[in-house]
């Protein structure tokens, strides 16, 4: 490097020199191609000399503290722009609210520019440098990330890998032939390799958007869809795509992103003759992303969305000599839990957490009860199995459930790409919905109310007590339910997900510090527990997570212990009374209403929980 480089310049060398090495190795095994990696590093030069000073100054302090995310203190919450505040200066407005929410790292979901009528909620990018003109502006959206810098907040935002709209440049060049564009793509001019990909490549839409491929006939060729015929799947074998995509992912970061959600992680590589999910290749991408970022912003880190069973998810942390996200989706274990719900068995929930509980503690996890997307029922079915339950039937019978088919049930949502051949399909409701809030209100049952309320509150402070980092959904504060006026809207009424998409109700906000209502009931025990999370070591990231065998399938119990402190968590996933046999000793301080117990086959109401620790 040069001699007598600023001090700006010395961090970026010292960054530069620590990673060049494996970085170029890994380009140079993909591509072969020194020209583009020679650039590669010449925009990633630009880019953090265009990068703010504060932005700098984040990086700094971040890189001294690199697990800043996975403090205790770290609470999420994802939320839609427009439903929440209309557009980015009205989350700015409200930037109060989510501070009473104890809300210190806020997702923003999509929001860059994407075609009306084919955006699939925002996953189909049009253009990545550009905000949706009716949500704001790129400046707008750096303005928004100071404002929650300032108060104390992390902002994440989505980055979709995959694919591009079809309206994006790219794909318009595409389509009007010229081939520089058409090879950043997947075209065929006949269905030969397109029907040879159909054999092995499993169908994520077999029912809104069936196949894998789109014929365009206008050009006569066949282009890559993997997700919508308006979502044109990239090819990374191009090393242009992935230079660009770099070069946005560097942009975006430089707005104020300090997490990066990649979108569809596994299915960014394609290889004919295989699944085109998972492959050595992602991980190879993942790993020079997460490189470069190390480089060049150091303070952003990368969130994988991985909805795949745990054998596949794990890979995606990397190694601890070698990392790649650092945060991925505890999927499997938010489905697992609301087969709990309606199976009143926590078996395989606790085998679950066992998984978990078992990996180091540098792979970290983002627990959730509900996010934008449906429920796949991606469970294990083969233990499942041993326990006479058959993966098409149990399927059935949780759609069933949570659609209050059931008798008992109380739960209410829609099924999402139901499939009738199969006889599969995913699920959509709120937090609120899936446990009863909407089904007791339109009732007027006060009874049903309050068993409705009690479990959305204990699977609250389950998702509080796990390792990770736990991420609220806009909305599920308040006991926001089931919005069926997207029925009403054309360019939504065929995509059910839209049920638990909903605008958020600010008249019910407004109740959250009245506890005679179901808000302020939600509202006020969640910020109870939500300050016990901050205040309490056990919940700290260094401490051993276990589950408790408390000899009763239907109660779960979670043992956390940090430097001689132990904590107990209950949690009744029957809505009947429950025992858990537990015989400890000692006495034990409830947390939660201070209460002093001594702790022996205690008997728990209807999902109730309990959170104790032993008093010394």
């Amino acid at each position: 490097m040069v001699r007598n480089v600023n001090n700006t310049e010395k961090i970026f060398a010292q960054r530069m020199e620590k990673h060049q090495d494996e970085l170029r190795w890994l380009y140079m095994e993909l591509y072969g191609n020194d020209a583009m990696y020679a650039e590669l590093c010449e925009q990633m030069h630009d880019y953090y000399l265009k990068r703010s000073t504060e932005l700098k100054k984040r990086d700094i302090k971040k890189e001294k503290n690199p697990d800043w995310f996975k403090e205790k203190e770290m609470l999420g919450m994802m939320l839609y722009i427009d439903n929440f505040a209309g557009n980015l200066k009205g989350v700015e407005k409200k930037l109060a609210y989510l501070k009473e929410c104890n809300v210190n790292c806020l997702h923003l979901m999509p929001f860059l520019d994407t075609p009306k009528g084919k955006s699939d909620g925002g996953y189909a990018v049009a253009d990545f440098r550009k905000v949706r003109p009716d949500l704001g502006t790129m400046k707008d959206l750096a303005r928004l990330t100071e404002k929650c810098h300032e108060n104390g907040m992390n902002v994440c935002m989505d980055f979709v890998m995959n694919h591009t709209s079809e309206e994006h440049e790219w794909a318009k060049r595409a389509r009007a032939g010229e081939g520089e564009y058409m090879s950043r793509y997947f075209f065929y001019d006949n269905g030969d390799i397109p029907a040879r990909y159909e054999e092995t490549v499993p169908q994520v839409f077999p029912t809104t958007a069936p196949g894998n491929f789109t014929w365009l006939p206008e050009i006569g060729h066949y282009v890559l869809t993997t997700f919508y015929p308006y979502q044109w799947d990239l090819n990374y074998r191009n090393p242009r795509v992935f230079n660009e995509m770099m070069y946005n992912f560097l942009f975006l970061s430089n707005q104020g992103m300090d997490i990066i959600r990649i979108d569809a992680v596994p299915y960014i590589w394609k290889e004919l003759g295989t699944s085109c999910r998972n492959l050595k290749e992602v991980h190879t991408i993942v790993r020079m992303m997460r490189m470069i970022a190390e480089i060049v912003c150091p303070s952003v880190i990368l969130l994988g969305e991985v909805v795949m069973e745990p054998e596949k998810v794990v890979p995606y942390f990397g190694t601890v000599e070698k990392p790649e996200c650092h945060m991925l989706y505890n999927v499997t274990t938010m489905a697992t839990t609301w087969n709990s719900i309606a199976t009143r068995d926590i078996r395989l929930l606790k085998k679950q957490m066992d998984i978990v509980s078992r990996l180091p503690k540098q792979y970290t996890f983002l627990n959730y009860l509900r996010c934008h997307d449906d429920i796949g029922w991606g469970l294990d079915f083969d233990t499942m199995k041993q326990w006479g339950m058959e993966e098409p039937s149990h399927k059935r019978y949780l759609n069933d459930y949570f659609t209050g088919k059931i008798a008992g049930s109380i739960s209410r949502g829609e099924l999402y790409n139901d499939d009738p051949v199969t006889q599969d399909a995913r699920f959509c409701g709120t937090t609120a919905s899936m446990c009863g809030i909407e089904a007791a209100g339109f009732e007027g049952n006060a009874e049903k109310m309050q068993t409705a309320i009690q479990e959305d509150l204990m699977l609250h402070a389950y998702m509080l007590t796990q390792s990770g980092i736990p991420m609220l959904y806009s909305g599920d504060e308040l006991g926001q339910v089931n919005d069926y006026s997207y029925k009403e809207d054309a360019e939504k009424a065929s995509d059910s997900r839209y049920l638990h998409r909903g605008a958020f109700q600010w008249t019910l906000a407004d109740k959250r510090k009245d506890l005679s209502t179901v808000q302020g009931q939600l509202f006020q025990m969640l910020n109870r527990l939500e300050q016990i999370r901050r205040q309490e070591n056990v919940f700290s990231q260094e401490a051993e997570v276990y589950t408790y065998d408390v000899h009763n399938d239907s109660i779960l119990g979670i043992l956390r212990e940090y430097k001689g402190e132990r904590f107990i968590a209950l949690f009744n996933f029957s809505e009947s009374e429950q025992t858990a046999w537990m015989q400890e000793e000692g006495i034990f301080r409830n947390l939660v209403n201070g209460e002093i117990v001594e702790v022996k086959d205690p008997v728990l109401k209807g999902y109730e929980f309990v959170w104790m620790k032993y008093k010394a």
